[in-house]
C-alpha cells in the first residue's frame, strides 16, 4: 500500500493523528521553489502542524526548480509524505512519526512553467519561501520571459512581474519572501539580485518601485540535520512496521530551527510561528547566527580532525568516548561559549549548548568526521579566529582546547600522497583525502621542516588567517607543544591526559 491520501484511512498512527479532510480543502497560501528535505522537514513541517490546529489553514504550492528528477512520487502521494523524527531531546530519546499534508501540489518549471505563472494571478498567495542552495542566490544575467528562465531569481522575477501585471501594481499584491539558502543577509541580497535583473530585463520603473516598496525580503536562518532517506535496509523495515510504502519518507532530527527577521507584520502572515518554540520571528538574528556558527560550526571544526586521527568515523561515534566528549563539551561551554563575539546572555548560551550535545549524541545519525573537514582551513579562518581573537582578549592566554583543535589540524593537513590534483594523509596504513583548497601548501612542508617551523609558518600566513597568529602571546608554543605530544603519543592519548583539566 502506497502512501497516499486514499489510503490514509487504512493508516494506522499510534500517537499522531491522520490528516484529515479538511486539511485538503485549504487554500494554497506559500509558494515554494525547491522540493528538498531541509524545507519538507523544517518549514514545511511548521504549516502542517499549524494546519493541524486550525491556525496557519494554508498548504504549500511548490515548483520544483531543477531538471533533476520527477514529481512523480508527490503526484502519486498526493503530497503526502512521512517524517521520522528520531534522535535526542533534553536528554531524552526521541522517535516519532508525522505524516506531513502541507503540499497541495507540485508543478515542474520545466514542463508546467505556464501553470507557474498563472498561480500568480492566486489572490490567497502571500508567502515565497525557497532553498535553492547557496549557489541559487546568484545573478545571472538572462531574460526572464523565457519558458522556463534557467536562474531562481530570474523564475521569482517573472513570477512577480506576472503578479504585478494581473493586479495593476496594486500594493496588496506584494509579496512576503524568505529564502532559506544559508548565506548571511539571504533576503537583502536577493533583493538586491532581483532588482539588478530586472534593470538588465529592462523593466519599466513603475514595477521596479512595485518591487522595492511593496514586496517584503525577510533574511532567514535555518537548522535541522536531515539526511534524507534511510539507508535501503532500514527503509523496508519501517515499511513493514507502518503497512505502507513511502518514496518521499525523510529522517530528521528533533532539533529545529528557522529565525526570521522580521516585525508584527510578518508574524501576523506568519501565523505558523505561534504553534513552534523553533519558529523565531525577531528584528535581527545575528544573535541566532552566531550561536549555530560559534558553538555548533566551530566545535565541529575544531574537533572534526582531532576525532577522526583518534580514530572516531562519526559524531556519534566520539561522544560514546568518555575523554573525547568531555574534550567536545568543555571546549564548547568553556572555551568558546564566553568568546563569542557578541553579547548573548550566559543562560542563553548554555541552553543552546545543551542542545547541541544532545544533537551529537543522536544515534541516529551517521555524521562523518571527515565530510565535516572539508575546506577546513576557511572553516577554522571564519568560524574559530574571531573566538580566539575574543578569548584573548577576556583573558590573554591561550586557550588549551581551541590549541588542541589547531594542532589537530596541522597534523590532519598533512599530505603524503598526491594524485592530479587531489592530495592525501595517511591513518592506520588508509590514505584520507585532504579536501581543502589549502592543501597544496601543505605538501612536502613535513618533510622539509621542522614541527616548530611548521606551526609558526602556517600560523604567521595571512593568506590563511585575517590576522597573524604568532602574535598571540603563547598561542604558537601551546599549539606547538600539543602536535609534538600528538606525533609522539597518538591524538587519544594526549586527549586522555588533558582529561584532568575537563571537569
Amino acid at each position: 500500500m502506497i502512501l497516499s491520501k486514499k489510503n490514509l484511512a487504512q493508516i494506522e498512527m499510534a500517537g499522531s493523528e491522520i490528516p484529515g479532510e479538511d486539511i485538503f480543502k485549504l487554500p494554497e497560501k506559500i509558494l515554494q521553489f525547491g522540493t528538498g528535505v531541509l524545507l519538507r522537514a523544517l518549514p514545511d513541517y511548521f504549516v502542517d502542524k499549524a494546519n493541524r490546529q486550525g491556525i496557519f489553514n494554508g498548504r504549500i504550492l511548490v515548483v520544483k526548480s531543477t531538471g533533476t528528477g520527477t514529481t512523480d512520487p508527490f503526484n502519486k502521494q498526493d503530497g503526502l509524505y512521512t517524517l521520522s523524527i528520531r534522535g535526542m531531546e533534553g536528554g531524552v530519546p526521541v522517535d516519532q512519526r508525522m505524516i506531513c499534508s502541507a503540499i497541495s501540489r507540485v508543478l515542474s518549471a520545466g514542463t508546467q512553467w505556464t501553470d507557474v505563472l498563472q498561480s500568480a494571478s492566486s489572490e490567497q498567495l502571500q508567502i515565497i519561501i525557497s532553498n535553492t542552495t547557496e549557489v541559487g542566490i546568484q545573478l545571472v544575467k538572462e531574460s526572464i520571459f523565457q519558458n522556463p528562465p534557467a536562474s531562481f531569481p530570474a523564475k521569482l522575477l517573472a513570477f512577480l512581474f506576472e503578479r504585478y501585471n494581473f493586479y495593476k501594481g496594486s500594493a496588496e499584491a506584494g509579496m512576503l519572501i524568505i529564502p532559506t539558502e544559508l548565506l548571511t543577509d539571504n533576503g537583502i541580497k536577493l533583493k538586491s539580485i532581483l532588482k539588478e535583473l530586472a534593470e538588465f530585463n529592462s523593466l519599466d520603473q513603475a514595477f521596479i518601485s512595485w518591487l522595492d516598496l511593496h514586496n517584503r525580503f525577510c533574511s532567514s536562518l535555518v537548522d535541522r540535520i536531515v539526511p534524507g532517506k534511510p539507508e535501503p535496509l532500514e527503509k523496508e523495515r519501517l515499511e513493514k512496521d507502518w503497512g505502507y510504502e513511502d518514496d518521499l519518507l525523510s529522517v530528521c532530527e528533533p532539533y529545529r530551527l528557522w529565525a526570521i527577521e522580521g516585525d508584527e507584520a510578518v508574524r501576523k502572515i506568519l501565523s505558523f510561528f505561534s504553534v513552534d518554540e523553533g519558529v523565531i520571528i525577531t528584528p535581527d538574528i545575528t544573535k541566532y547566527k552566531e550561536l549555530k556558527l560559534r558553538m555548533l560550526n566551530a566545535t565541529h571544526t575544531l574537533s572534526c580532525g582531532l576525532a577522526f586521527l583518534s580514530g572516531f568515523s562519526t559524531v556519534r561515534s566520539a561522544m560514546e568516548d568518555s575523554f573525547f566528549e568531555s574534550y567536545i563539551q568543555n571546549l564548547m561551554m568553556d572555551e568558546i561559549s564566553p568568546a563569542i563575539p557578541i553579547i548573548i546572555k550566559d543562560s542563553e548560551k548554555r541552553a543552546f549548548g545543551l542542545k547541541v550535545l544532545d544533537r551529537f549524541r543522536n544515534p541516529y545519525l551517521q555524521h562523518r568526521w571527515l565530510s565535516i573537514t572539508m575546506q577546513y582551513s576557511s572553516k577554522l579562518a571564519m568560524r574559530v579566529v574571531p573566538v580566539l581573537y575574543k578569548y584573548y582578549e577576556l583573558y590573554n592566554r591561550p586557550p588549551e582546547l581551541i590549541s588542541m583543535g589547531f594542532a589537530a589540524y596541522l597534523l590532519f593537513m598533512r599530505p603524503v600522497k598526491k594524485e592530479a590534483d587531489k592530495y592525501y594523509g595517511i591513518l592506520d596504513n588508509q590514505y584520507y583525502l585532504i579536501n581543502d583548497d589549502r592543501a597544496a601548501h601543505f605538501y612536502g612542508l613535513w618533510e622539509e621542516r621542522s614541527v616548530d617551523l611548521i606551526v609558526s609558518k602556517i600560523l604567521s600566513n595571512l593568506e590563511f588567517w585575517p590576522v597573524d597568529l604568532t602574535r598571540l602571546d603563547g598561542f604558537e608554543a601551546s599549539v606547538t607543544r600539543k602536535l609534538k605530544g600528538f606525533i609522539r603519543h597518538g591524538t587519544l592519548q594526549e586527549i586522555s591526559a588533558y582529561s584532568d583539566r575537563f571537569n
